[in-house]
């Protein structure tokens, strides 16, 4: 069991919100109109995890590391990301739903008095319609997003900037996410971690990262803590 934090801060793709079949549509189209081959489903929830233009390189790259190799495939690069932006900017949340458990767990939140922020290496010309058109804007006290801080999660910048901005100090903080990237921001800024067995961590089990916990289902959540103190 854990103690009751005063805030909770949640990640949106991989953790809210499944929101692959949108990205991988959005990709799919953007390697048509490049005249390169389609990448599919499976490879694009692989890939996801560090923003669209790094999703955008690995689609590219039709691999999870590394770099792009010289000036045409820097070109390349800069002629796909805008195209892939207006795609994803028209498909948000199309192919997009809530995780099962999510909408509870939100309720169950609001209720339960703590602070609920959002905080996600998403860019906000996404983020925001996003969970607009999913219903659960009206959920968070705040919303931060990647292209709101000079340094993203991992970095624990972003959680630390949502502390401060909520009034609760990190040590009465909680980071809800589903990678490798959260527990690390998470540890980073002395907050506890609990991470979503379901989400996005370019295939590797995030127990392995040692997450304070790992629920099935959000709404989990209300009974692993100790609410009453």
């Amino acid at each position: 069991m854990l103690a009751r934090p005063q805030m909770v801060l949640i990640d949106v793709d991989g953790t809210l919100v499944d929101s692959v079949p949108d990205l991988a549509w959005c990709i799919d189209a953007m390697m048509r109109e490049l005249a390169l081959p389609e990448r599919g489903e499976d490879a694009v929830r692989h890939w996801v995890g560090n923003g669209v233009e790094r999703l955008v390189q690995r689609a590219l790259m039709n691999q999870l590391d590394g770099d792009l190799a010289g000036d045409d495939e820097q070109a390349l690069y800069e002629k796909a990301l805008p195209i892939f932006r207006a795609l994803y900017a028209n498909n948000t949340s199309k192919r997009s739903v809530l995780y099962p458990g999510v909408k509870p767990a939100l309720d169950f939140l609001q209720t339960s008095g703590v602070k609920i922020g959002c905080v996600t290496n998403k860019a906000s010309e996404f983020t925001l319609p996003i969970l607009s058109e999913l219903g659960i804007n009206d959920y968070f006290d705040m919303v931060l997003c990647g292209d709101m801080v000079e340094r993203k999660k991992p970095d624990p910048m972003p959680l630390l900037q949502s502390a401060e901005a909520l009034g609760v100090k990190p040590e009465a903080s909680l980071m809800l996410g589903d990678s490798m990237s959260d527990v690390k921001a998470a540890r980073a800024a002395g907050f506890a971690i609990i991470c979503m067995s379901y989400g996005y961590n370019h295939g590797e089990d995030i127990r392995d990262y040692h997450p304070d916990a790992v629920l099935d289902a959000m709404d989990e959540i209300k009974h692993i803590i100790r609410w009453s103190q």
